[in-house]
């Protein structure tokens, strides 16, 4: 990596001059001009120096961070592509960062349906970035090829407050064979399902959605409902079928569906998760639910799902039903919890970022990331971008949003629970989310990875017969006492049973060694 350093020229109460700090960490020797800004959510803070109150009520002005050089660190993260006003966005963030941190940042924001191939090309050629944004679907892999810095004897003591605000289990989660190699992004990291209903559609049927706790107590209320919408899809699904039934079940990062260990199992028993009973009587409903006309006819091959829905099933929190689901539908929801709340490594690992193993400086990365999940100011800006263009702060300290159009992705950065609240909801979402994580239920297997390379070819094959058939088989269209013993027989033929073999060694291995 290029090493292109320039000393600070000026003191950092001229936040405005820094144009011409440089890089230090990432290949990208590229400068940016920034202007010093006024932080509400700080209140008393500017870019100059940042005002806390003493116990006596007095003021103290924090001093700057050292006037040495700026480490300029990249990062590339999935979103909506690079924001129309990123520059001015830098100019807003990188002098408050310098000032805390001596550190200024550069975005690299990839589209989502680029993400895929430009992740691999930067992985795999040990490409332009310091800190890359990951999740379960690559994790192991990247590792393994050493694309990551092995944090495990840095992270506490470059980064303190960062490590003790993330719970341990989480820790375990960002683990490769007992080395952390990411940092997990705290949010909503544990795994609840909601039953999500038209709240009009509901009452004026004399429905009361809180009573519905269970699969097997919908048939009923579906058939008041279908009377309702005059025929109408109650329950509409598409081709990719409804994967979240199968949630208390921990794949260990196969990437393969079929098989699983039920969170709970104290005997951690790896099994073909849609031959175990609680999933075929849900495969069973579905089927009903699908004949009876609950379930649209196309659901098979819908190519994306309603906008729309009478009833449906989401991961997420019951505030979520007037902060999200409610205005992506266009009408009141309400939402009632179904299952348990779970925390996993795939829970966990939907969301981490990584730093690079070329990366010079790991300690300001880390730095970082510890403001980005600890500091509120910092965190708005990535959350919602340019303050006074695209949001602003009010009176009484909460976020007005003027727009919609920052395409950053707010669920890949850091933490929820420092991101100030917006103004058009009289509660903190984040509170309940939180809550939630405290109160998950771990996983038997949280803090194990799987290592598939003895058993590659045969995830391969099983996945491709999983994905011929998940579209029926996960929509009702077909019958689960039929399709799920011709779909596990092609599995076994192509060595599910190696798989499951593998995977109960190191199941066994693990559990021995906790």
């Amino acid at each position: 990596m290029k090493k292109n350093v320039v000393k600070q020229l000026l003191a950092l109460a001229t936040a405005s001059a820094l144009a011409f700090s440089a890089v230090a960490c990432s290949a990208s020797d590229t400068g940016s001009s920034q202007a010093a800004t006024t932080t509400a959510a700080a209140e008393e803070s500017t870019a100059a120096a940042d005002v806390a109150e003493t116990d006596g009520g007095e003021t103290t002005v924090d001093e700057p961070a050292d006037n040495g050089d700026i480490v300029t660190l990249k990062w590339c993260a999935v979103g909506g592509g690079q924001p129309a006003n990123y520059d001015a966005w830098k100019e807003q963030i990188n002098p408050y960062l310098a000032e805390k941190i001596g550190v200024n940042i550069e975005m690299e924001i990839i589209g989502w349906g680029d993400w895929g191939p430009r992740r691999n090309v930067i992985v795999s050629t040990g490409g332009d970035y310091d800190i890359l944004f990951t999740n379960l679907d690559t994790f192991w892999a990247d590792v393994n090829m050493g694309a990551f810095t092995d944090l495990t004897d840095i992270v506490e003591s470059a980064s303190p407050d960062l490590y003790k605000m993330i719970p341990e289990a989480y820790w375990d989660a960002a683990r490769i064979d007992g080395k952390i190699y990411a940092v997990p992004t705290y949010k909503d990291s544990s795994q609840s399902e909601y039953f999500i209903w038209d709240e009009k559609l509901a009452a004026d049927s004399g429905i009361d959605p809180s009573q519905y706790k269970e699969m097997s107590d919908l048939t009923e209320p579906f058939a008041t409902l279908s009377e309702a919408l005059e025929g109408d899809t109650v329950f509409p699904l598409y081709s990719s079928g409804a994967t979240w039934i199968s949630y208390t079940y921990d794949q260990m990062n196969t990437g393969l569906m079929a098989i699983g260990v039920k969170y709970n199992d104290q005997s951690a028993q790896v099994v073909p998760v849609y031959e175990q009973d609680d999933m075929m009587e849900i495969l069973k409903l579905f089927h009903e639910w699908y004949k009876a006309g609950y379930i649209n006819s196309d659901a098979a091959t819908a190519p994306e799902e309603n906008a729309y829905k009478p009833f449906g099933v989401a991961q997420g929190w019951a505030g979520a039903a007037k902060t999200t689901w409610g205005p992506q539908m266009g009408v009141d929801v309400v939402a009632y919890q179904w299952g348990p709340t779970v925390v996993s490594n795939d829970t966990v690992r939907g969301s981490m970022n990584c730093i690079s193993s070329a990366c010079e400086h790991p300690d300001k990365a880390l730095q970082f990331l510890e403001l980005v999940n600890t500091d509120s100011y910092v965190r708005d800006l990535l959350y919602y971008g340019v303050e006074g263009d695209n949001w602003e702060y009010t009176a009484d300290g909460k976020v007005h949003k003027n727009n919609s159009d920052w395409s950053m992705a707010g669920y890949t950065q850091g933490t929820f629970f420092n991101v100030t609240p917006t103004d058009d909801v009289e509660f903190n979402q984040w509170d309940e989310v939180k809550e939630l994580n405290e109160k998950a239920e771990p996983s038997v297997l949280l803090g194990f990875t799987f290592d598939p390379s003895a058993v590659q070819d045969e995830i391969a094959n099983c996945a491709s017969i999983m994905e011929q058939y998940k579209g029926e088989l996960l929509t009702g269209t077909a019958d689960p006492e039929v399709t799920v013993p011709q779909m596990m027989q092609e599995m076994r033929d192509a060595g599910f049973d190696d798989i499951v073999a593998e995977a109960q060694a190191q199941v066994d291995a693990f559990m021995a060694a906790q």
